[in-house]
């Protein structure tokens, strides 16, 4: 009869760093708003609305509209056209959407959301 052990090694804490100190939830609050705070600024302001429709109008310009439509309308072809739902266009052409967004947009279009809220921080 062999029985098996398990050697468990324990580290000492002491090499480790403090934690850092607790932030109190109004430091939090003021250092990094959450996305639904961000959200609410961007909704109530009119920002979220003008962003969008900037983001719509580089979508078009680069023919990604396009791009996206070509998609649909190729895998619905392949699919058969009585066969295919919204929901199934989403679900197949939303991750190549998304991945096909250029970088510059997405850098463009967070550069203006930290202008937003710079220019709103109290």
């Amino acid at each position: 009869m062999s029985h098996s052990h398990k050697l468990v090694i324990k580290r000492s804490s002491m090499s480790r760093p403090p934690p850092p100190p607790p932030t109190t939830n109004k430091d939090q609050q003021h250092q990094n708003p959450s996305l639904q705070e961000i959200n609410i600024k961007l909704i109530q302001s009119g920002e979220k609305e003008r962003l969008k429709e900037l983001l719509r109008e580089r979508l078009l310009e680069c023919g990604w509209i396009d791009e996206m439509k070509a998609l649909c309308r190729a895998f619905t072809r392949k699919k058969g056209r009585n066969n295919v739902t919204v929901d199934d266009l989403v679900h197949v052409i939303s991750p190549k959407g998304r991945a096909s967004v250029p970088n510059s947009m997405k850098a463009e279009l967070l550069q203006r959301i930290r202008a937003f809220l710079a220019s709103t921080a109290d």
